[in-house]
């Protein structure tokens, strides 16, 4: 069965998916700054081992809707969107896969809905329940008191900044910065980190040039471009934008465990997978129903994408592994 391109409308939200099989739902749920595209290598693998693979384009991305308030893109309403497409597609329940903020949608799904969503894949972010000091208040101490550093967080969180930066060559930015987070590409130990922008300078100032990592292809460079040209850049960078509101919205759940089946796969150069590495240690407490955990050595950030063949093995495994709904 070949893929297929849907809208859902289901409770005033629209959405743009691309589905591919039949048999128990899985939902894909993609990152920053990235589209359904990048589960290209998963749909006709999950296809034939006998699943309803569906890649979701998130709120504010490709053909689904872009709410103009920023507030729209809180983690409370990506989580009622990834509801809303399964009972768009008739079904009770799904597996719910994420990869980068796709991950962290995906573990809240979870943990708000475990009605809906039986069990859950993180590529590349770890689960971290919620808690701490404010999102906001931690990014601006990471980059250092001085002000000769900011997190790359804190300079998405100010409207207008980053799309100044890219959408006037959202091609090259994105090659840029596709680059600077692959295994392949990514700067040396040393070599100025590119998470973090220089006083007065821009994120692409830190980017690898020259060329493009292996898993990306001219044309595939072609098709994310081709997306963010058309939406622009700001329903992306929301996810951002909300993430104080996230922590206020989710104080009820502060420390929260998700019980549900759960497998988690990093890449061993990703930061994700370093910075967070006492987030991946707590697992046998914040994730106690996971079935196996895995971080592919020399990967980066976009696993699924760099690493095709071995992310689709564990899923698959892991898949065959669950009870069966």
């Amino acid at each position: 069965m070949a893929a297929q391109h849907r809208l859902v409308v289901e409770a005033g939200r629209r959405i743009h998916l691309v589905e591919q099989g039949a048999g128990p739902l899985v939902l894909l749920v993609h990152g920053f700054p990235e589209s359904w595209y990048s589960w290209r290598h998963q749909l006709p693998v999950l296809a034939a081992a006998g699943y309803r693979a569906v890649a979701v384009d998130v709120r504010g991305y490709g053909r689904s809707s872009k709410p103009a308030a920023a507030d729209a893109y809180r983690m409370v309403e990506l989580v009622a969107d990834n509801v809303a497409v399964v009972r768009a597609l008739g079904e009770e329940s799904a597996v719910v896969v994420g990869h980068d903020w796709g991950a962290a949608v995906a573990a809240n799904s979870a943990l708000l809905r475990p009605e809906v969503f039986r069990a859950v894949g993180l590529l590349s972010v770890p689960y971290t329940p919620r808690g701490g000091p404010r999102p906001s208040d931690v990014f601006a101490q990471l980059g250092g008191g001085g002000g000769e550093e900011e997190f790359y967080v804190s300079y998405f969180q100010e409207p207008g900044r980053a799309e100044a930066e890219i959408e006037p060559d959202v091609r090259g930015w994105l090659a840029g910065f596709y680059g600077a987070l692959s295994g392949d590409t990514m700067p040396g130990p040393g070599a100025p980190d590119p998470h973090f922008v220089g006083s007065g300078g821009t994120l692409r100032d830190r980017f690898p040039v020259g060329r493009l990592p292996e898993w990306l292809g001219e044309r595939d460079l072609d098709v994310y471009a081709a997306e963010f040209e058309r939406t622009g850049l700001t329903g992306a960078l929301n996810r951002y934008r909300n993430m104080d509101r996230d922590w206020e919205d989710l104080a009820a759940y502060d420390g929260a465990p998700i019980t549900q089946p759960s497998l988690f796969v990093g890449g061993g150069l990703d930061a994700s997978t370093t910075w967070l590495a006492d987030a991946i240690e707590a697992y046998p407490v914040t994730l106690p129903g996971l079935v196996s955990s895995h971080v592919l050595d020399g990967c980066g950030h976009w696993i699924q994408q760099e690493r095709p063949d071995e992310v689709n093995r564990l899923l698959v495994d892991w898949l065959a592994g669950l009870p069966a709904t």
